[in-house]
Order: C-alpha cells, then structure tokens, then sequence
C-alpha cells in the first residue's frame, strides 16, 4: 500500500534555496544536473526536523548507528555483508576518489575510465595533476558494450580504474559476469578498482542491481544521496576488504579534511536507510513511468531523437545523431530558444558529442513541459537550416 504522506506529483518551488539546479540559472527549466524535484521522504524530513529544534549546531562525530545502517541495507537489498572495520566516513563519493587518486597514483600517471562517463571523472583525474586513459564503451543496437579486447591493453598502463555502476550518463547495470571480467582483468595487470556506486538503487521495478562482491583490489564508494535526493548533506563511505588500501586512504582522507561529518548528514543517513524504504520503491514506480512518457513521447512525437536502452537512474541518455549538430550547440541552441537546460553529450567525452543528457526526476507536469520545449526547439532548428 502507499504512503499518502509521499508526494511525488506536487511542484515545489526551489528558488531562493540557493539550488545549483534552479538558482544558478534563474529563467532556465533545468534537466541538466542530477538531483531530483521529489520532496524528500516524509521519515526524513522528520528526523532532520528534530535534530534542527536542538538549538546547538557544534562538531560532530559519525556515529556507529550511521554504519550499521550501511551494513542493514546493503545485507537487506542485496546480500552483500559489510563490517564497520571495512568501512570509512567521507564527505562524497567524489572527495573520496580524489583522495584515492593522489595516495593510489603519481603524478603524470594515467587512469582508466569508460567513456561516455560522468564528466566529473575528467575534472578529478586532470585537476589531481593526472591523465585521462579511456576505454571507449561500443554503442551497437540502441544500447552499449564494453570493448574487453581494449580494455585488457590498456589496463597494464594504468595502476588504478574507475568504474560507473550503474554507469551515468548511459543508465547501465553491468551485469555480474561483466564484473568478474573486469576485476579479474584489473588483478591480472595489477590495478586497483575504483567503483561508484551511487545510483545503485535508482534501477528499474524489478530489476536487479549487481553490486562487486568482496575483493581485495576493489574499493566501493556508496552514499543514499542520490537515492533519497539528500546530496546537500555531503555523506559517502568507502568500502573495501583490503585493510592495506583502506588505511592508505584514510591517512589521505584526514589530510585532504574530507573524513568530517556535518551536523545533520548522519541524521540524513541513518533515517533514509532506517525509515524511508517504501518512499524509495513508490520513487523507483514513478521514475519507470516517466522513463515511459518520456520513450513514447519521442516514439510520437520526435522520432528524430532515440532514447538509448537503459535500465537504472533517473538519468537518459538521449540519441540526436540524426540531427548531425554538435550536441554543445545543439545543447545551447535548447537553451537560448527553448529554455530548456539538458548537459551536452559531449562533456561526458569525445563518444558522447551525438548525445544529450536528460534528467527526468521530476513531476510528471515539468517533464512533459520540458519534452515539449525540446520538440519545439528541435523544430526552430529544423527551420534554421532549411531540413
């Protein structure tokens, strides 16, 4: 049975929150950025309500509660058993690859992503001084593959990769054989493995999600930001059976800062992992249905544009091959004349730049008014240049 307390219909009016999404472009209807427009479960609304009545904000300590809620869930919903020993506090899942990359890595070193990818992948790796080495995922048949023939090359020039699962922008679950290939391939040539696990509960009813099981050169970052659209509370663990990786980081981390825990963050934690469970599979119903709206609107209405295959996230990947623009000019073009915001394909990487991304967590009201201002603005471009 429903909550009647979950809302996930009702507009909520985020300007003047200082939202990135909605304040950093005050005119701009934004599909661009990954948070969602859903009120938060009403459990922890709650909890964070009454943390906040005690009228004292000072340091706080990450509680063992925080960690046992980790290990309840993840043994729960997907038979992986954790220990609070394998485990560490972080203020993000990209805070903590930072630090991974600068006490796993050298300067100069390169590292393995699978492009297209989450473009933050690029800003940490280049910013920390290293490079980029991409495995370039094969797209065939509406969907995408990895190519394991390249991968295993150059995977013995590289000491660390960094893995998407499930993989943003593109919504894949890569399945469990994909991931014994993987990490049989990092132990052949040595490399640790790095696994964003972020969005692992944004998959599709009924579909499973297949996490990396124990492995001593695997290391799993994990948080309930995006699930519970709790990002702004800056919570994420690190996760790994190697005790020899796990203090390497940790050193790291306490030098980097990045091992804090904010006044509320595990407030946030404890009670979406505790009480919020049914608002997580009511969200996953909703985010299936617009996934549906948004496939059949395109079937209909703009055949022009395909939506890739995907099973996971509130994020689509968008095929605009078939329009032969540049998708940051196609992107811009959306936005100046449509004020529609969608990221560019091609900041997720050179085999992006044919694709839009599109955020579709939002009441069903915003998102057909943001698939229409996406056909009107394919059709001003259409009439641009002369089609």
């Amino acid at each position: 049975m429903k909550n009647t307390e979950n809302d996930f219909k009702g507009i909520i009016d985020r300007h003047g929150t200082n939202s990135l999404k909605w304040d950093y472009f005050d005119d701009d209807l934004p599909m661009w950025v990954a948070d969602m427009d859903f009120k938060v479960a009403p459990a922890i609304q709650n909890a964070i309500q009454k943390r906040a009545s005690h009228p004292i904000y000072g340091y706080t300590i990450v509680p063992d509660e925080l960690f046992e809620a980790y290990i309840n869930w993840w043994d729960k919903r997907y038979d992986l058993k954790m220990s609070k020993e394998d485990m560490l506090y972080s203020i993000g899942v990209m805070p903590s690859i930072s630090s991974m990359i600068r006490c796993l890595t050298d300067v100069g070193d390169e590292i393995l992503i699978q492009t297209p990818v989450y473009h933050v992948f690029f800003y940490v790796i280049e910013d920390n001084n290293r490079k980029v080495l991409e495995n370039q995922l094969i797209y065939e048949n509406g969907g995408y593959r990895i190519d394991f023939d390249d991968l295993d090359e150059k995977l013995s020039k590289v000491k660390l990769m960094i893995l998407c699962n499930p993989h943003n922008p593109i919504g894949k679950i890569w399945s469990s054989e994909e991931l014994d290939k993987i990490e049989k391939l990092c132990k052949k040539h040595d490399v640790v493995l790095i696994s964003d696990e972020i969005h692992c509960d944004l998959t599709d009813p009924h579909v499973k999600y297949n996490p990396f099981k124990s492995s001593d050169n695997v290391i799993r970052c994990l948080s309930p930001s995006k699930s519970f659209n709790i990002a702004g509370f800056q919570s994420s663990i690190v996760q790994t059976t190697n005790s020899e990786l796990l203090e390497k980081i940790k050193t790291q981390m306490h030098i980097d800062n990045s091992d804090s825990c904010n006044v509320f963050a595990a407030t946030a934690v404890i009670s979406a992992y505790g009480d919020s469970e049914d608002w997580l599979e009511e969200l996953r119903e909703e985010l299936y249905k617009n996934k549906h709206i948004v496939k059949d609107y395109l079937a209909e209405e703009l055949s022009i544009v395909k939506l890739v295959d995907c099973d996971a996230t509130y994020l689509l990947w968008l095929d605009c091959s078939a329009l032969n623009v540049p998708s940051n000019v196609l992107s811009g073009f959306l936005r100046t004349n449509q004020g529609l915001f969608l990221s560019a394909g091609i900041d997720f990487g050179e085999n992006g730049d044919n694709f839009l991304r599109m955020n579709i967590a939002c009441p069903q009201e915003l998102l057909e008014d943001g698939l229409r201002r996406l056909k009107m603005g394919v059709i001003a471009l259409n009439t641009i240049k002369g089609w």
